[in-house]
Order: structure tokens, then C-alpha cells, then sequence
């Protein structure tokens, strides 16, 4: 209709482009050149926009998958894969796999690629570039120390998160002085009538009504929720894989733990741990040597403590400042989370500490990250603030 209009005027290319410096230009020109503008800015907007990804929790059939992959791993953390709480990312042989999640704009690897050592770098870069197409950061959160330079090779760089307490079986023992109350605790307890049982995984299907009871005490007394993501969740699928133990009383459950093991008995380690409010004060110390010492006799090489958050982090003044930010909250967040008391408790299992480290993008990027991997291990934001 425009057209139709102005038919009148002599029409000139110049109108289209000198329209702005004429007052006496169309109106009719000057409103469809603007209307043209804004849509070419909209549409290159959304052409240059990432595209929003599609992400997908594994389904049965990749948990399966899987089993073979973490039967062979070395770390007993692969294990966290069978939560189901994290997307995996395969490699091009399908013989090893990332399992991540996605917060924001981070995009965190839980630890390091899982499977064959040859296989590590392709897929750490397969990682890298999905995380470039949807414009977004790379993370692999509680990485060790045999992947940093494969990381500083993608372009990320990464600072400590904490130490990894390792107990060497074969050297553990229970005599002398220094290990006097772990003594009193075995006799104090035994005398109150408890005991310890390995339950086998078929064995934990049957009893998992009881467990049931056991975790959701805990919650309510400790007046917090599940998490996620690093540490694992009550879950009957999940628990089902794998073999418990549990300490009795009177042939009642009055605590238990869901036991991770890897290929040639390497390494032992726990995940979800809970007891009943009204059990015996010491059972939980009960419970993890009376597991050492099984795992010692059963002979595997390691127990793993888990990870000291803040643990081992340098406060020296020249040292950087998420360094003495780390340490001075190991020392006084005791409000926040008890991570020097943690430190001190797992001190006296004499375990070998690791350090375990955050590899993320350059930049101003950290605080934002470390959020993002709060809130997916909270179940979200609001989560951050709860126990």
C-alpha cells in the first residue's frame, strides 16, 4: 500500500539511504527501512544464539552399558554414574564416558573421563567442543592430578578443591597406642550387642524397606534433604547394585553403608552413609573400621576416605587469593560446613592425601562456576543455603 501511495513521487535509489538526512523523505520509506533494520537484528541475534541443547538423564540401557566401563576403572567414583542424575557423553569407541551436569553456563564434568587411558584425550576434547557449540565452560570438578596437563592443553586452567584421604590397607592396624579408641569403640560396641554384616546385592533388595527407615531418620534428625550430582542419594535401583554394610542391634539395622569396588580389588570405598538417631554414639566410626579391616582381609589395596573440601590449601600471603579465601574458611566456616573437623576425623584412619582440583575456563569465571556446581549438588539454588 506504501508503494501504491508515493506512486507519485519519482522514485530514486537514493531514497533509501538518504531518507534519514531528508525531512522531507517518505514517512512510508523511512518506517520500512527501520521495520527491516529491527528484524536483521532479531534474526542475526537467533542465528548467532547458541541453540538451547536437549539434555537427557541416562537410560537403562546406557547404565548397562556402563557397568563394564566401571568395572574396570581404577576409581571407585565412576560408581556415581549408576545414580542417573548425570548425563554421560560416550566416546567414539563407546568404551569410555563423562558423566556431567549442566548449571547455567557450566558445563561440569563429574571427575576425570572414566575408562581406558588412551581413550582420555579424544574424549576430554569431544567435551570441550560440545561445550563451544552451546557457548558453554568446560569443567571437570574433583579432577586429579594425572589429567592437569591434558586440561591446560584444552585451554582451562584449575585450582585445588581439597585433598582425597587414602587409607593403604596393608598397613593398617589397630595395635598400638595411638589407635587405643578405635579399640574402645569396637569392645564398647560389641558389648552393647552389635555387630557387622556384609549384605551381598540380592541381599539388599530385600532389606531395602529397612534402610528406608534407616535414611529417612537421618534426614529428619540432620533436618536436611537428599543432594546430588558428587555425593549419591537414597534410590532403591541405585543402592540395589551394590553390597551394603550394615551394623545391627538386637537383629535391628541401626546404620548402613553402600560399598563401591573396582577391578583387582584396587580400591574400597563407600557412598551414602546413615544411621538411626538413637544408635549407639560411636556406631559410624564402628561401621568404617569394621569395613577396613574387612577390606584389608578381603585384600584390597586401598580404602577411600573421600575428599576434605578446602583441605591442604596454601595461606602464605603470596599465595593466590582462592587459596587463602580456601584456607581461612578450612579454619573458621565451621558455621557453613565443618571442613576442618572433616580433615581431623579422617586424620586418624592415617590415610595418604591427594589433591583433588577444579580445571575451568581463564578468566573471571570461578565464582560463578563454583555456584553452579553448589547448586547442582543442592538440587538447585535454593538448596545452597540448607544443610
Amino acid at each position: 500500500m506504501g508503494i501504491f501511495s508515493y506512486k507519485h513521487i519519482e522514485y530514486s535509489n537514493n531514497l533509501w539511504w538518504q531518507f534519514t538526512f531528508a525531512g522531507d523523505a517518505p514517512r512510508f520509506l523511512r518506517a520500512t527501512v527501520g521495520a527491516v533494520v529491527v528484524i536483521l537484528v532479531i534474526s542475526t541475534a537467533k542465528l548467532l544464539r547458541p541453540v538451547t541443547p536437549e539434555f537427557s538423564l541416562p537410560a537403562s540401557s546406557d547404565l548397562e552399558k556402563i557397568h563394564s566401563i566401571t568395572a574396570e576403572s581404577r576409581n571407585t567414583s565412576a560408581n556415581l554414574a549408576f545414580l542417573g542424575d548425570k548425563s554421560l557423553l560416550f566416546s567414539g569407541s563407546g568404551n569410555s564416558f563423562i558423566m556431567y551436569g549442566v548449571e547455567g553456563r557450566s558445563w561440569i564434568a563429574m571427575g576425570d573421563p572414566i575408562g581406558p587411558n588412551e581413550e582420555t584425550a579424544e574424549l576430554a576434547w569431544r567435551f570441550l567442543e560440545m561445550c563451544d557449540r552451546y557457548n558453554g565452560w568446560t569443567v571437570f570438578y574433583e579432577a586429579g592430578t594425572e589429567n592437569l596437563q591434558l586440561y591446560s592443553d584444552l585451554g582451562l586452567t584449575f585450582v585445588k578443591l581439597g585433598e582425597e584421604a587414602r587409607v593403604l590397607l596393608e598397613t593398617f592396624s589397630l595395635k598400638g597406642h595411638k589407635h587405643k579408641d578405635m579399640r574402645h569403640v569396637l569392645n564398647k560396641l560389641d558389648r552393647e550387642g552389635c555387630s557387622f554384616e556384609i549384605m551381598p546385592p540380592e541381599t539388599v533388595s530385600v532389606i531395602l524397606p529397612e534402610l528406608k527407615t534407616v535414611s529417612d531418620a537421618w534426614l529428619e534428625e540432620k533436618k536436611t534433604g537428599e543432594k546430588g550430582f558428587s555425593p549419591g542419594f537414597f534410590n532403591d535401583e541405585y543402592l540395589k547394585r551394590f553390597p551394603a554394610a550394615v551394623v545391627k542391634r538386637e537383629g535391628k539395622i541401626i546404620a548402613f553403608t553402600n560399598i563401591w569396588t573396582v577391578a583387582g580389588k584396587e580400591e574400597l570405598s563407600i557412598d551414602l552413609m546413615r544411621y538411626l538417631p538413637d544408635a549407639p554414639h560411636g556406631t559410624m566410626d564402628y561401621l568404617f573400621i569394621r569395613l577396613i579391616l574387612w577390606g584389608k582381609q578381603e585384600g584390597y589395596k586401598w580404602f577411600n576416605l573421600g575428599m576434605a573440601p578446602l583441605s591442604g590449601l596454601e595461606d602464605h600471603a603470596l599465595a593466590p587469593l582462592w587459596s587463602r579465601l580456601g584456607a581461612f574458611v578450612f579454619r573458621h566456616g565451621e558455621h557453613f560446613y565443618n571442613c576442618q573437623g572433616l580433615r581431623q576425623y579422617k586424620e586418624k584412619f592415617d590415610p595418604e592425601w591427594q589433591p583433588k582440583y577444579v580445571a575451568y575456563p581463564c578468566g573471571l569465571s570461578l565464582p560463578r562456576i563454583l555456584t553452579n556446581i553448589a547448586s547442582l549438588i543442592s538440587r538447585g539454588p535454593a538448596g545452597i543455603l540448607t544443610k
